[in-house]
């Protein structure tokens, strides 16, 4: 059974920043790509950072690009989210997503395990 589950979401001021953490377990198989996606109230849940099995690769989504860094520690079994210079627009429900096999990239429709989220609030 795999199951991710999501930490470090809160509420902060327009330019702070925050650090999301995503505890995986339950693979039995040594490839998956992870990734970040978000989800604001009345909008489409959208991608936010993708990163391969090597670690070697990642993908940002333009909002974020220079803001934003995914990273994963296979030891600790953990996928991150440094996000600095938050705005107010970033304020969304925040999902930590993995598939195995090839690339998804910034599709949730290519995943097929998610957490249940973390909210992060940017207030002005």
């Amino acid at each position: 059974q795999v199951q991710l589950v999501e930490s470090g979401g809160g509420s902060v001021q327009a330019g702070g920043s925050l650090r999301l953490s995503c505890a995986h377990s339950g693979y039995t198989r040594t490839t998956f790509y992870m990734a970040w996606f978000r989800q604001a109230p009345g909008k489409e849940r959208e991608g936010v950072a993708t990163i391969s099995n090597g670690g070697r690769t990642t993908v940002y989504a333009d909002s974020v690009k220079g803001r934003f860094t995914i990273s994963r520690d296979y030891d600790k079994k953990r996928l991150y989210l440094q996000m600095n210079n938050l705005k107010p627009e970033d304020t969304a429900m925040y999902y930590c997503a993995a598939r195995t096999g090839a690339a998804g990239g910034l599709d949730p429709s290519k995943y097929n395990y998610w957490g249940q989220g973390t909210q992060v609030t940017v207030s002005s």
